[in-house]
């Protein structure tokens, strides 16, 4: 019996060293493969927090091609703003879900380009110019995203931002997952 019971111990542990190798060359791949980085720039203007989102190589030959055959494409960036909580959890402040949408239409070569923030519709643009059709997926500027009456003075802050496409059919290599960058700010009002 003791012979079979370290048998199975050396399995398992065998069992889960494969697959946290696998779970770790997985995660890297998705670092090592990802086309777009994300520039975030936090202001605090006029009593609001106001974020601006680029995304840098977002707009690559394969999104392109899903575009021009006239498939809806969505960009997705969803935005938290966060408080750093040293040993605890950081504390949400406020959250917003951006999603840009172009349904291009190949009989007339019109981008019908849309933007909602929580799903309201504030913006609709239809142009033929592609450099205006990938400007407004891949970047946003002066987001309103709350009013600094909910921060705490002389506290760090950061907001993260994950950002995706769909159709999963215009997936960016190491996009499957989306891409997330941060950046810190301390409110001094």
């Amino acid at each position: 019996m003791t012979s079979r019971h370290a048998d199975l111990e050396s399995r398992t542990r065998t069992l889960i060293r494969c697959s946290a190798l696998v779970l770790a060359i997985a995660a890297m791949s998705g670092v090592a493969y990802a086309e777009g980085t994300l520039r975030i720039v936090p202001l605090v203007r006029a009593e609001q927090v106001i974020v601006s989102i680029d995304l840098d190589n977002g707009y690559t030959d394969e999104v392109r091609q899903v575009i021009n055959g006239g498939v809806r494409t969505t960009f997705t960036y969803d935005v938290d703003l966060k408080m750093i909580v040293p040993a605890w959890v950081d504390r949400t402040i406020a959250t917003a879900v951006i999603t840009t949408t172009d349904h291009y239409d190949t009989l007339t070569r019109v981008h019908n380009l849309t933007r909602s923030v929580d799903g309201r519709v504030v913006e609709v643009l239809a142009t033929e110019n592609e450099a205006t059709a990938k400007k407004f997926l891949t970047s946003l500027n002066g987001l309103p995203l709350c009013r600094t009456t909910l921060l705490d003075r002389h506290r760090e802050y950061y907001v993260r931002i994950s950002a995706h496409v769909r159709p999963p059919g215009a997936t960016l290599l190491g996009w499957a997952t989306g891409v997330t960058n941060l950046a810190k700010f301390t409110f001094v009002p």
